[in-house]
């Protein structure tokens, strides 16, 4: 990370983001209660979204304190992106997910409202191979820093990015930019996400959030783990 670069004014235990990513609101609820206050960000991604009960969580989750993130990398034409975005900003909603070119990017922070927009540069499951397949025929890190440069200059919040990215964008985009970073993991990787980092890593990288889910998710005691986690994150911002 940049000597020049200075974290965000966030409280340690918004940093963490859980990814909610379970099939109905029954096993929502009891994740939520669970982890209780270990969490106060939520991530509310697309297989929430088609249990029906996404925005009735949504408003759950705000009554509670919480922030929520709602991931659902919109692509579509501007027109349909923006009246989805304006739909949207009718619910209380922190963070919202598109995952388009420019006129997206644009129509979408539009329509925001109160809305951060943040675009997905590059998924953590795709790895050079992947792009090439996809036919784009760069540099990941190049694309990432191409994407986040036009986000921010078209009003974006911030970006989603590995945190492998992380520290070339902290060196040569703009600070304002906030960098939140998915795939991060704990213990050697061994699913589909590849391009993926230590929550330790990501910050040191200049990230200002991460998105955590299986390794809470799944574990025997996820209260522990979000603990554990929301640890890791204040130690390393009280060495700062």
């Amino acid at each position: 990370m940049s000597d020049r670069f200075q974290p965000k004014p966030i409280p340690d235990n918004e940093r963490l983001i859980f990814a909610l990513d379970v099939p109905d609101i029954d096993r929502a609820r009891a994740l939520i209660t669970e982890l209780g206050d270990a969490v106060g960000f939520y991530k509310l991604g697309l297989e929430f979204f088609l249990s029906g009960a996404y925005f009735e969580l949504a408003a759950e989750l705000k009554d509670a304190g919480k922030k929520v993130f709602a991931d659902l990398k919109l692509f579509d034409i501007p027109p349909t992106v923006g009246r989805a975005v304006a739909q949207l900003a009718r619910h209380d909603v922190d963070f919202l997910t598109v995952h388009g070119n420019d006129a997206m990017l644009e129509a979408a922070v539009a329509a925001r409202g109160k809305i951060g927009i943040l675009a997905v540069t590059a998924l953590t499951s795709l790895d050079r191979g992947d792009l090439d397949d996809l036919g784009f025929d760069c540099d990941i890190e190049q694309l990432v820093l191409s994407r986040a440069r036009r986000a921010l200059a078209l009003g974006c919040a911030g970006v989603i990015s590995s945190g492998l990215e992380a520290a070339a964008l902290r060196e040569e985009v703009d600070h304002a930019l906030t960098v939140i970073c998915p795939g991060i993991r704990p213990v050697d990787n061994i699913d589909e996400q590849k391009r993926t980092l230590s929550a330790a890593e990501a910050f040191a990288a200049g990230a200002d959030y991460i998105v955590v889910g299986r390794p809470i998710r799944d574990a025997a005691d996820p209260r522990r783990a979000a603990e554990q986690l929301q640890s890791e994150i204040s130690q390393y911002f009280s060495d700062l």
